[in-house]
């Protein structure tokens, strides 16, 4: 893709590249039609039978260009402290959509880690503006024909700027991230269309998209058959108005209004996609019903049209479990049970970890890419290990299982022998033990998902707290230094890091609880949004640095600390917020 951005000067999906036998490449680009396509071949094909070295040449030059792309510098500055956060986040801010949510332009992606560090920042620092766009977001989103109003979750992006018409392939990665920042944005707000939107998203993801071993698949197709048996985009998922009105019969009228049926939620070809533009509260009150009313009709309404839908082509799923994403989704119905303590939730993610140990584990204990019909394959990349350790941190949080912390541990003392680069103190994407590449891409800018080595950073700053680990913490901050200028460049691409500089300039907490209750005492600490913070526990003894000599027989202690200095322990969780900025 880097080639193809360089020889064009744009990239996209599908790519297309031919190389020299020793894979560097020398022509590309991303969508061809059939005869464009074998005219450039046989071109490509005539002309290197009679000057290859015309071809040599270029790739030699393209491949210095490649390399040129992921050149990190050791920055030796420690003062982070000098990034001026509110700059980078105020630059955010003015490109949010003040009408329709969402970052201005179409095609529009959702882009929920950007979203996300948004709503962290405007809670933690009063900003109620940026809050109120942070919400505008969420709301249009979740009203948008982006987001699946019949079967929950969310395809990929929207092709306008109203959220309406979707490119409807539905991604893993994408649902996932999803459903942690609006499981945080219910905490923050109490929106009861935001716990809708995570409950109907996991119901979407545990109905098409887990395998019975306690795997997540990748993703669903956009297209499928329509009644005239082509294939086309969007066909299992769109509407004609005299199907509705055969299915909903006399409550068609409120129901065509409430997606509207009508011109703003027309699409093409005699096509609705289902689109809200108003609130429940204000539709109901317009048409004089109650809350209560209103919510059983979109449960019938519901209800009818998923058993019609049901009866058509499904679009076809990529059945493959890719461990990085499925990591995403772990990390996702962790953060769901936080917020909502429903146990299902924890039972999907321990299961859905279990099955990362068991099979995506190789014996030398690092990390298998990808699975399918019972075999793991293709050595893992750097995004794997990043995913899989921070779904695993977040589970022993919850659970206070220190398998899932240890576990966590051992995946970063591998990736540290097999990925990375001492003079950067960066990781590389792939493994020593990986064949050799014309390029050791070092991925570090946040996109649609963050950046593997963002996470991977984020990753080493809470290890270093849980095992008072210098050599991580140095390498935490170290990251943070070799990208802050990059900061300056492009904000949007580097929200992940700044997430993390949130973290290392403000008070980080260290919340350990110990005695028989911790478990009680942390499901209600979590009933408070604290994105600056760790939760270490046990029910008993522990030698672990933050447990250490603070077990009281009896007794269940909170201790809040910042860097290793606690406070003196309470026994309630009121008591602890008390103690936490």
């Amino acid at each position: 893709m880097n080639a193809v951005q360089l020889m064009t000067g744009s990239g996209g999906w599908p790519l297309n590249v031919v190389t020299l036998p020793d894979g560097r490449p020398i022509w590309g680009g991303t969508y061809f039609p059939k005869d464009q396509w074998i005219n450039a071949l046989t071109q490509i094909s005539d002309l290197y039978n009679k000057e290859p070295e015309r071809f040599i040449n270029y790739a030699t030059t393209l491949e210095k260009g490649i390399k040129s792309l992921d050149i990190i510098t050791t920055n030796d500055n420690q003062e982070l402290a000098s990034i001026d956060l509110d700059k980078h986040i105020g630059s955010l801010v003015n490109k949010i959509d003040k009408k329709n949510g969402g970052f201005s332009g179409a095609p529009k992606f959702m882009m929920p880690n950007n979203i996300h560090f948004l709503l962290r920042s405007a809670y933690q620092n009063n900003d109620k503006e940026t809050l109120k766009l942070v919400n505008l977001t969420l709301e249009k989103m979740a009203y948008g024909g982006v987001y699946d109003q019949i079967g929950g979750g969310f395809s990929r992006y929207s092709t306008d700027e109203k959220w309406h018409i979707p490119h409807f392939e539905k991604m893993l990665y994408d649902n996932a991230q999803l459903i942690s920042l609006y499981s945080d944005a219910y905490l923050i707000t109490n929106d009861e269309l935001y716990k809708n939107v995570v409950y109907e998203t996991i119901n979407f993801v545990l109905k098409e998209l887990t395998n019975s071993n306690g795997g997540f698949y990748s993703s669903i197709d956009a297209d499928s058959k329509s009644l005239d048996g082509k294939e086309n985009e969007g066909a299992y998922y769109v509407w004609k108005e005299d199907e509705l009105k055969k299915l909903l019969k006399d409550e068609f009228i409120v129901f065509s209004d409430y997606y509207n049926i009508n011109k703003y939620g027309y699409w093409e070809d005699d096509n609705y996609v289902l689109i809200k533009n108003k609130s429940d509260a204000a539709f109901a009150k317009a048409h004089n019903l109650s809350k209560e009313e209103l919510s059983k009709k979109i449960d019938a309404w519901k209800k009818i049209l998923i058993k019609a839908r049901d009866k058509r082509s499904m679009p076809n799923i990529d059945d493959k479990i890719l461990t990085s994403w499925n990591g995403l989704m772990i990390n996702a119905f962790i953060d769901a049970y936080r917020v909502f303590k429903d146990k299902d939730f924890l039972d999907v993610a321990s299961s859905s970890a279990e099955f990362i140990v068991k099979n995506m584990k190789k014996t030398d204990g690092g990390l298998y890419h990808s699975h399918k019909d019972g075999k793991s394959k293709i050595n893992g990349y750097l995004e794997d290990y990043a995913a899989s350790i921070q779904a695993f941190l977040n589970l022993y949080e919850n659970t206070l299982d220190e398998k899932w912390l240890n576990t966590s541990n051992d995946l970063m003392k591998y990736t540290y022998k097999n990925f990375f680069n001492a003079e950067t103190n960066m990781f590389y994407f792939t493994s020593k033990l990986d064949d050799k590449l014309i390029s050791r891409t070092v991925e570090f800018r946040d996109n649609v998902i963050p950046s593997s080595n963002s996470i991977m950073a984020n990753n080493l700053f809470k290890l270093s707290h849980y095992f008072d680990n210098k050599k991580y913490l140095n390498s935490s901050q170290q990251m943070v230094n070799n990208i802050k200028d990059q900061i300056e460049l492009y904000p949007g691409g580097f929200s992940n890091w700044m997430n993390l500089i949130l973290n290392i300039n403000k008070n980080f907490y260290e919340i350990a609880v110990v005695g028989d209750k911790a478990i009680e005492k942390i499901k209600e600490l979590n009933e408070n949004y604290l994105p600056n913070k760790i939760i270490i526990g046990s029910l008993e003894s522990n030698p672990l640095p933050l447990l250490k000599n603070r077990f009281v027989e009896g007794e269940t202690y909170i201790y809040v600390c910042v860097n290793k200095a606690c406070k003196m322990p309470v026994k309630t969780v009121k008591e602890a917020l008390k103690l936490i900025e």
